[in-house]
């Protein structure tokens, strides 16, 4: 669909929603239960369930929400925007009582927001936030700091010289924005390194490869590159091999998903920046069952990434096991 088309149905189904929740109460909250959670009735909203990272978070929600005897509805937009803004007129129909919201990409995120708080639910957002209609509280990785991080070892371990290709996820996302924001402030110590090629892959493998493919035809020298998602961090490695590159090729990710682990461990590449997808979960579940009694809660709740090397495969292992 194109973003025109996409506008004109987010437009419609936020006038819809406005409509609807004009004939309808605000939510009651929970009551009983370990912190007044039982019995507490969420959305949970995901972007793409085909994405690891987004399984991780919602397998976390599911447990915590068991634990604490709320109820959880899940919908997956499958990556799409307009499909995710029906998905939460759906809930707001249901009546939830709070929304976990992971959005499906920058274009029409506002629109869910807006319409759940025309309908008193509060909004909790986990990894990606809309600029323009922030939910109640945002919970993600400190991805500034954490891309930082991974920028400042990509340009020790490189000796501070050699050509970069930048594989990006989804232009305008806030993850994309600050994992570019944050690498770049570590590129600044770093005159050497030169960026040669970047372009969107939209966080996706089949796409990563192909991108790095032409990336590595038009620059054959490259010997850095960075996928801004583990898994187009394993397209790019993927292309390297295919490529036979004479020379080594430094290969970054970010996530800590755990085809990504296994490729760190394993060697296929040399580093990524783990996210803490189960406290995020968790955090998550908390938060909405505060937000419903009415609690504060923090307009931004960011968590610490953890840099995992191939020179530490017992780590990757641990977290494999373990994802925190």
């Amino acid at each position: 669909m194109n973003r025109r088309r996409a506008g004109v149905t987010a437009t419609a189904v936020l006038v819809a929603m406005s409509l609807a929740a004009c004939n309808r109460a605000p939510a009651a909250g929970g009551g009983g239960g370990e912190g007044g959670c039982s019995g507490i009735r969420v959305g949970l909203a995901v972007a793409n369930l085909q994405a690891d990272f987004f399984n991780q978070i919602k397998q976390s929600v599911d447990a915590e929400a068991k634990k604490l005897g709320m109820k959880v509805q899940v919908s997956d937009a499958g990556g799409d925007s307009s499909t995710q803004v029906n998905q939460i007129q759906d809930f707001i129909s249901r009546q939830v009582q709070a929304i976990i919201y992971i959005p499906a990409g920058a274009t029409a995120a506002s629109v869910p927001v807006k319409a759940a708080e025309r309908a008193n639910i509060p909004v909790v957002a986990v990894d990606r936030n809309a600029p323009d209609a922030p939910a109640k509280t945002f919970i993600a990785t400190d991805s500034v700091a954490a891309a930082k991080a991974l920028g400042d070892w990509v340009v020790k371990q490189s000796g501070g010289e050699g050509q970069l290709a930048i594989l990006q996820g989804q232009i305008g996302t806030t993850p994309q924005v600050d994992r570019q924001t944050g690498f770049e402030e570590a590129l600044k110590e770093a005159p050497g390194i030169q960026v040669v090629a970047q372009q969107p892959a939209d966080w996706a493998q089949d796409k990563a490869f192909s991108v790095a493919q032409d990336m590595l035809q038009a620059n054959p020298n490259i010997n850095i590159m960075w996928g801004q998602a583990d898994a187009m961090a394993l397209g790019a490695a993927q292309a390297v091999s295919n490529a036979n590159v004479p020379h080594d090729v430094l290969i970054a990710g970010f996530d800590g998903d755990f085809a990504g682990l296994e490729a760190v461990r394993d060697g296929t590449i040399d580093a990524t920046m783990v996210q803490q997808t189960q406290e995020m979960g968790r955090l998550a579940v908390q938060s909405a069952c505060d937000l419903v009694n009415g609690k504060d809660v923090p307009a931004e709740q960011l968590q610490e990434g953890f840099l995992l090397t191939k020179d530490d495969p017992q780590k990757a292992q641990e977290y494999i096991d373990a994802h925190p």
